[in-house]
């Protein structure tokens, strides 16, 4: 039997470049209640939300994808010709074809990459994350550009107090590339299509439905075990995690996480994103963009030790452990 050559494998694979990008409007609680039955005391006690960043109409993800991808690149110390591939993580795109990867690396500048989207959608960045480490450990592709953004808004009701209080637009990107030590551990991921409903687009024109309690009741439940079990695949130690940087759904469902991790032996003093303040809901976009916020002010620091991981839609799941660049 012929025996095909294989790439030249690499020892690991880490996080060498982070950036993000929000659109200049905000919108506060406050905006909201001027419109619809609601105020910003009830926003607050919901979900835990402030402000919320909203794209132009003439904004869509490829472009917020390409300055968040400019960003962690240049963050990386590379230049577009240092990357072999890009994975964008989202499922709002206007059409599902062509994709947006594609689109995004003629506009960076990246030259004949392997460009693939990936939906998972609040999971799918840190699904992008495993994905892109282990092609990069295959030898397959040395750096590769990961971005999970989204325009949500494009996808919810304005005058449904249920979504509109919640969704936002965004992007954050990582750069992943070869390293001779392992710093992207391995994923605990899964899903759950009994649950499929709860969290829907029906077709292109309809609007984004939630069954918010629904979720808020399987995401304090079934998403702590997933980031434990990420810990163990990783083989390190609760106590071992500096920052816990969840996908930012609702405070309220960040919080109860926390909670439960530290009554499984994480630290006290760990720090735990809370971009949703002043960010709101952006799927897949949220966790990169919460780690550049974070980063940004000095809250974390190169090295730490960072807990990662996304659920939603799907009903999918997924984290990792990996170390802040």
């Amino acid at each position: 039997m012929t025996v095909f050559q294989a790439p030249q494998a690499v020892a690991g694979s880490r996080i060498i470049g982070l950036g993000s990008y929000q659109p200049e409007t905000v919108v506060s609680n406050h905006d909201l209640a001027a419109r619809m039955d609601t105020s910003d005391e009830w926003i607050r006690e919901r979900v835990g939300i402030v402000n919320r960043r909203v794209a132009a109409k003439d904004e869509g993800v490829v472009d917020m994808s390409v300055i968040a991808g400019s960003r962690a690149i240049e963050d990386a110390g590379l230049t577009p010709a240092d990357i072999g591939g890009i994975i964008v993580a989202t499922c709002t795109m206007p059409s599902t074809i062509p994709n947006a990867a594609a689109q995004i690396a003629t506009k960076i500048g990246i030259q004949a990459a392997a460009a693939f989207d990936l939906n998972a959608a609040c999971a799918g960045f840190c699904y992008a994350v495993a994905t892109a480490a282990d092609i990069v450990r295959g030898g397959s592709v040395r750096n590769i550009l990961v971005i999970g953004a989204e325009k949500l808004t494009d996808w919810t009701h304005q005058d449904d107090r249920s979504t509109a209080i919640i969704f936002a637009d965004g992007a954050g990107a990582v750069v992943v590339g070869a390293s001779d030590t392992n710093e992207i551990g391995p994923v605990a991921w899964g899903s759950d299509g009994s649950m499929s409903e709860v969290i829907r687009i029906d077709d292109r024109d309809s609007f984004i439905h939630q069954e918010g309690q629904t979720v808020f009741r399987w995401a304090t439940t079934q998403v702590a075990p997933v980031a434990i079990r990420a810990v163990e695949l990783a083989g390190v130690e609760l106590s071992d995690v500096d920052v816990f940087a969840p996908h930012q759904a609702n405070l309220r469902i960040i919080e109860a996480i926390a909670k439960r991790l530290r009554k499984n032996g994480a630290r006290e003093d760990l720090k735990v994103a809370r971009d949703i303040v002043e960010s709101g809901n952006t799927s897949s976009a949220s966790i990169p963009m919460a780690l550049d916020h974070m980063r940004a002010a000095g809250e974390i620091s190169s090295g730490d030790v960072v807990l990662m991981v996304g659920f939603g839609a799907g009903l999918s799941y997924a984290g990792q452990v990996v170390r802040c660049p």
